[in-house]
């Protein structure tokens, strides 16, 4: 094992709760009295749903809008101050493949991801004045985590009883080493995932309407897995 040179005024650990946005500028001022910069920030908080909406509480869809997006882009707001005021940075937002299509069972998640999507995008095109400041989003597939676990389900209080199996896909390790990859490189979009999803990804990309066929056809069969508790 290679020994790390990292001594510990190089690392601090800071409680952070995206849903309680007035602790966002206390925070920021912490790390930067701390270290002095913010060079990246990695969104990297947000929850998913297993849910359908016909049987979802809207206090569900609150929810994961006020964690996965205003939670996310009021830290970045912080954030971003610094850098513009250091004209340097990077913006690393871990959006999803859900952030691109459509799927059954997570319209809020789906709704959260094309929310950053479309919010980081034009982000963006705000800042063409700082050229070191980089946008990247990060689009992952099925990454082996803890998220289903903690997903919403259809009310607030009740949580999932059976996450399934994992060993299908992508492991952590290499999902986070493709978003440091892309993270060096400055790439604006990144889909970091195995097939069938990253073709399925250019499918809702460039022909959707063959896209809608595949996901009904697909996502029937998903709703019938998930009623029988599969």
């Amino acid at each position: 094992l290679e020994m790390s040179s990292l001594s510990e005024k190089d690392i601090l650990v800071l409680r952070l709760d995206l849903t309680d946005r007035s602790s966002h500028e206390a925070a920021t001022n912490s790390v930067l009295k701390h270290f002095g910069k913010i060079d990246v920030l990695v969104n990297n908080g947000g929850r998913s749903q297993r849910s359908l909406f016909v049987d979802t509480n809207l206090d569900v869809y609150s929810a994961i809008m006020e964690l996965n997006y205003l939670g996310t882009i009021s830290l970045t707001k912080h954030v971003l101050n610094h850098m513009i005021q250091r004209k340097k940075g990077k913006i690393v937002t871990v959006s999803s493949v859900m952030g691109i299509m459509g799927a059954p069972l997570a319209s809020g998640y789906c709704a959260s991801k094309h929310a950053l999507q479309g919010f980081f995008n034009s982000l963006r095109t705000e800042l063409t004045d700082y050229p070191e400041i980089s946008i990247i989003n990060i689009c992952p597939g099925p990454v082996q985590s803890k998220i289903i676990q903690n997903v919403f389900t259809e009310n607030l209080a009740k949580s999932i009883e059976n996450s399934g199996d994992q060993s299908h896909k992508m492991p952590t390790d290499r999902c986070v080493r493709l978003t440091l990859v892309s993270t060096a490189n400055d790439l604006k979009e990144a889909w970091i995932s195995d097939n069938p999803y990253l073709a399925v990804c250019y499918l809702w990309q460039y022909a959707p309407t063959w896209a809608w066929w595949l996901m009904n056809r697909m996502g029937k069969r998903r709703i019938q897995n998930f009623k029988s508790g599969v």
